[in-house]
């Protein structure tokens, strides 16, 4: 987008006070946010180096800073901070380890190492033997600290038994972090919210630093980042939020869309300025979206609109069954394609839940339709990265006992069970971390000669990196270690082929690459060079928030969820499974929490650019038996003038043979084009 609108200029030049920007689907908020950026840099004489702009991802946040970049054409920009949330709170933390009770080198826990600390906290408490879950125990301290309640708030409040002995594990699990020198992903927000409301002082220098703040997506930010963002600008109120309460999908993960309203309680001088025209979807589409949200409560009411023209008519197809609408989704795909002259790529397939996708890609398979299942494995999922990032983690921090019990016999050194298990004795005797107790002395009577061997050769082997990484060694140490341990040796004898353990290999090489780059700032050359802890520590985070994002342009049609579809756009749209109790899912129906599924829907619906098509079943097989589906009661709050409903009348198998005809002609024609 060349140039801005009225309202988005509005935006971008409005510094008196907090702003609150309203940015429907497709409205370009990305652009006002860049644009401000650079107009604050400058127009009004701001240094970079006091704003900071965040957001949820990391693929959004690269976005941002290319495009800053390009708006101020090589002008210094050095200290701007561009960043996911999560970023900006390790960058907190990382300054202020003493006042958090933080040594160098903090580890931070992915959900892994967190859910595998709970595991064994609750075998202590005998919760395991209850029939509790880990992941269920997980989820409500993720949810205990997005909504900034400390074990010792919870304790306070726990009224039964049940509810005292969950505060007293939760306090145990905080402790337990703390003693391995770790954070979890949740404590990248929490620890600097905390700090902040009870250390003034130290809010105070983070005031100084950032004089104006910016914040995308703010509909889906939880207690503890809504927290954040008020301690830091109260004093200012230099603050620009841009949020769409009617695309707040995230309520499952502590998301909050009352914030928006909660800006103009706390900044009374809030200004709002409002993006309603869409520069994506045809006005059908819209029209669609707006009709449908319109069924929900609104603190602030907007309407979309667009200069695309009114487009296709949206079409509802009823099948018989999933088959059939598996069957269908195909076949149009390859109607679809034929008749528009568009490729594979242009297409998107979106549903409730990932179950769905399991028959359609069967179909696929046999129309022999390329797709590409959005989620799939990452980088940074891969065994070999998982052990790689285990022996950088051990390097920064040797406390942490996750990292070492993953790697300490990969490659396979001899040390067994028994010999982790003692060890784990004999370090909770002495209070230290499992690599630490390697160096008692009474080791070997403990552990037996063979065993105290290989782990005493273990420790060398890392206290050997270390040692090369304090002389500035740096990637080739690491590089060496690799070498050493003769890691290529234990993928070629986990691997298919030699060809495929290579391959694995050079992912290593590329992981250690980065840990290059980092140390050199290579990607910001503005900034300081990173010591090897904080490249680690920034990778770590990378990991966990699973960023690793392959490019790939190749002409496959895209299936996702709903959920995974926010933020993204695609010429033509198909949503299968409207139905009760798929859209909207059953638990917001149990749970009346219709409105988030509603808003859900809504952001499927305007992730279309041209067209528009929705499926649903007349019966769905569940538990073994064909069962009756009833139409999603979404179907009836879209506007009926712009819908197209077919499989539902027997005269359409006139339309269906006519329909085929012309997708025959147009395959003729196409063939002709291409000489054949």
């Amino acid at each position: 987008m060349s140039k801005l609108n009225t309202r988005q200029q509005q935006a971008v030049n409005y510094i008196d006070g907090p702003l609150l920007v309203l940015a429907g689907a497709g409205s370009g908020k990305t652009s006002v946010i860049t644009r401000k950026i650079a107009y604050l840099i400058e127009s009004c004489g701001m240094k970079p180096n006091h704003i900071a702009a965040v957001t949820f991802t990391n693929k959004a946040a690269r976005e941002m800073k290319e495009r800053v970049g390009s708006l101020l054409k090589g002008k210094p920009s050095r200290g701007l901070i561009v960043s996911t949330f999560h970023n900006l709170g390790m960058q907190i933390i990382s300054k202020e380890l003493e006042a958090l009770g933080l040594r160098p080198g903090y580890s931070i826990f992915d959900q892994a190492d967190s859910k595998a600390l709970i595991r064994d906290l609750m075998e202590q408490e005998g919760l395991s033997q209850e029939g509790e879950d880990a992941d269920t125990l997980q989820n409500r301290i993720s949810g205990w600290k997005n909504e900034m309640l400390t074990p010792a708030r919870l304790s306070q409040q726990a009224t039964t038994p049940g509810e005292q002995r969950y505060a007293r594990l939760y306090k145990h699990y905080t402790e337990a972090l703390r003693a391995y020198n770790a954070v979890d992903f949740d404590d990248l927000i929490l620890l600097p919210a905390l700090l902040f409301r009870d250390h003034a002082h130290i809010l105070q220098r983070w005031r100084e630093k950032i004089r104006y703040l910016l914040v995308d997506e703010y509909q889906d930010t939880n207690l503890s980042q809504y927290q954040l963002v008020k301690l830091l600008t109260a004093e200012r109120q230099a603050l620009t939020v841009v949020g769409d309460d009617d695309q707040s999908i995230y309520a499952w993960r502590g998301a909050r869309p009352e914030n928006l309203a909660q800006l103009a309680e706390d900044f009374p001088s809030l200004k709002i300025v409002k993006l309603e025209q869409n520069y994506r979807s045809t006005s059908r589409i819209l029209h669609a979206a707006n009709t449908l949200i319109a069924n929900n409560p609104h603190v602030f009411s907007k309407s979309l609109w667009s200069e695309h023209g009114p487009g296709d008519p949206i079409r509802i197809i009823k099948t018989r069954n999933e088959e059939a609408e598996c069957e269908t989704v195909a076949t149009e795909l390859i109607d679809q394609k034929l008749k528009r002259g568009a490729r594979y790529k242009d297409f998107a397939v979106l549903y409730r839940g990932n179950h769905q996708s399991r028959l359609l890609e069967l179909k696929l398979q046999a129309y022999q339709i390329p797709y590409k299942i959005s989620g799939g494995t990452s980088f940074f999922s891969r065994n070999e990265i998982k052990d790689a990032m285990s022996y950088l983690r051990l390097l920064a921090n040797p406390d942490d006992d996750a990292a070492f019990l993953r790697i300490v016999n990969v490659p396979r050194r001899e040390i067994g069970t028994v010999a982790i298990t003692k060890l784990a004795q004999l370090s909770q005797r002495h209070g230290s971390s499992l690599f630490s107790a390697i160096g008692q002395p009474m080791l070997s009577e403990h552990l037996g000669p063979r065993a105290a061997n290989a782990l005493q050769g273990f420790r060398m082997m890392i206290e050997k990196v270390l040692r090369e990484v304090a002389q500035d060694k740096g990637s080739a140490a690491l590089r060496q270690l690799f070498y050493d341990c003769d890691y290529l040796g234990w993928l070629q004898q986990n691997s298919s082929s030699s060809q495929q353990a290579e391959k694995r290999m050079n992912n290593i090489g590329i992981l250690i690459d980065q840990v290059d780059r980092m140390l050199n700032r290579q990607d910001e050359p503005e900034d300081e060079p990173l010591t090897l802890q904080d490249a680690i520590t920034r990778l770590v985070l990378r990991d966990i928030m699973d960023q690793q994002e392959e490019e790939d342009d190749s002409d496959r049609v895209h299936l996702l969820t709903l959920h995974a579809s926010k933020g993204l756009e695609y010429p033509h749209v198909f949503i299968l499974g409207l139905e009760e109790e798929i859209l909207p899912h059953r638990n917001s129906i149990e749970g009346d929490t219709i409105e988030e599924e509603r808003r859900l829907f809504y952001v499927g619906i305007t992730r279309a650019k041209r067209s528009l098509h929705m499926t649903l079943c007349q019966t769905r097989k569940q538990f073994g038996e064909q069962l009756e589906c009833t139409p999603s009661r979404f179907l009836d709050e879209l506007p009926q003038a712009d819908l197209q409903w077919e499989g539902r009348e027997k005269s359409d198998e006139a339309r269906n043979r006519q329909k085929g005809r012309a997708t025959l002609d147009a395959l003729f024609k196409q063939l002709a084009d291409d000489g054949l």
